[in-house]
């Protein structure tokens, strides 16, 4: 019923920015929690930031708060990942998802939601 589709990814140095996008096939994203995971060779998926259907709450991992932010358009179906202050330990593949009925901390906490994205590749390197 739901499509996600991730853009934005790619080569980054050290230091640098990307903004990552994911733009969803529903008729209305009021009611889902949104988030973005990560995933980088031989490591477990980790959740790295959500954000509330409201926006009113947001959840970021420790390694990037501070450094990443996430916000939404329900008028465009689109979640977006502010990524500045990149480092090499970020690199792995970016998957945006959504979720009915849950929690930011509970969508990024076990991460079984209803819909995922592909999948858009991150690289930190100089």
């Amino acid at each position: 019923q739901v499509q996600l589709v991730e853009s934005g990814g790619g080569l980054v140095q050290p230091r640098g920015s990307l903004r990552l996008s994911c733009a969803a096939s529903v008729f209305s994203l009021d009611y889902y929690t949104l988030g973005w995971f990560r995933q980088a060779p031989g490591k477990e998926r980790e959740g790295v930031s959500c954000v509330s259907s409201s926006a009113g709450s947001t959840y970021y991992s420790d390694s990037v708060k501070g450094r990443f932010t996430i916000s939404r358009d329900d008028a465009k179906n689109t979640v977006y990942l502010q990524m500045n202050s990149l480092k090499p330990e970020d690199t792995a593949v970016y998957y945006c998802a959504a979720d009915l009925l849950s929690s930011v901390q509970t969508m990024c906490a076990i991460g079984d939601n209803d819909y995922w994205g592909q999948g858009t590749q991150v690289t930190v390197s100089s």
